[in-house]
């Protein structure tokens, strides 16, 4: 019985673990005004996507490694709702924690101002 307790203690307390402040408490400071590609959302894709999906690697078949091959995928609709998690969609980034909030917010601030390449 005291081991049983001791598990569920230590499930408990690790339960309540978050990773990021923004997770926590939310985000009530992000930017979306003026939103570029070159600033913006070029360093979200680097830092969360590349790493599967350059054309180097090309998983699943999904290069999103300059403008026109990023472009497509959001003319479709394809990469907000994969950063979104969306219903229907495979949810990205794979087996790592979802983008944060802030940054879909960037991007879909972009893509609703046109998705320049800016």
């Amino acid at each position: 019985m005291r081991t049983v307790l001791i598990c569920l203690t230590i499930l408990f307390w690790t339960s309540c673990y978050y990773d990021s402040e923004e997770e926590l408490y939310g985000s009530s400071n992000c930017n979306t005004n003026e939103v570029t590609f070159s600033s913006d959302i070029l360093k979200i894709i680097d830092n969360n996507c590349y790493s599967c999906h350059d054309s180097a690697n090309n998983f699943g078949g999904v290069t999103l490694e300059g403008f026109e091959k990023l472009k497509s995928y959001v003319d479709s609709g394809v990469l907000l709702g994969v950063v979104k998690q969306e219903s229907g969609f495979s949810p990205m980034p794979k087996n790592a924690p979802p983008l944060l909030d802030c940054e879909i917010e960037k991007i879909e601030a972009w893509i609703n101002d046109g998705a320049k390449n800016n």
